[in-house]
């Protein structure tokens, strides 16, 4: 398996443009919340209350692709068929719990979750044969979610 992470800012080759324009779409919440959580102090846990929703919303999402790969891949073994099953539902299990707690404990969930996601993303894609542009796509995606989620718990920390 290669350790090395995607370049951030390469172009991605063989994206679909419906992929792309769709996958970055799904920032602009990310990227319109975090920063009025941190510029709009008034109102700034119900900005962070919103991207910690959003970033729930879509932690389910992205766990719920590995169950989707479990089903239609034909290559995967048995046991990493049954280890997407499993690993599936925690993300949305993960994202769950975030609501039960502080906003900074939400973060830091949803942070986990968004990159223990990755880790497997990137054990199911050298076990499979998925599309070159996945996985760089998902480290630009993570990142993006991460840096927005961690903005997010500082100004609801202030």
């Amino acid at each position: 398996m290669d350790h090395s992470l995607p370049n951030p800012i390469a172009r991605i080759p063989n994206m679909p443009r419906s992929v792309a324009l769709l996958a970055y779409g799904g920032l602009l919440p990310f990227l319109v919340l975090a920063p009025a959580s941190l510029v709009d102090p008034q109102h700034a846990s119900l900005w962070s209350d919103a991207l910690f929703a959003y970033g729930a919303v879509i932690l389910t999402f992205v766990g719920a692709l590995h169950w989707g790969f479990a089903m239609t891949l034909p290559d995967l073994s048995a046991s990493r068929r049954t280890r997407c099953f499993a690993w599936s539902v925690v993300p949305a299990l993960l994202a769950w719990s975030a609501f039960l707690f502080s906003p900074i404990l939400a973060s830091v969930l949803l942070v986990t979750g968004f990159l223990t996601h990755y880790w497997q993303d990137r054990f199911l894609v050298a076990a499979s044969h998925l599309p070159a542009w996945y996985l760089p796509l998902r480290f630009r995606l993570t990142t993006v979610a991460c840096i927005c989620l961690t903005a997010g718990a500082s100004a609801a920390a202030w």
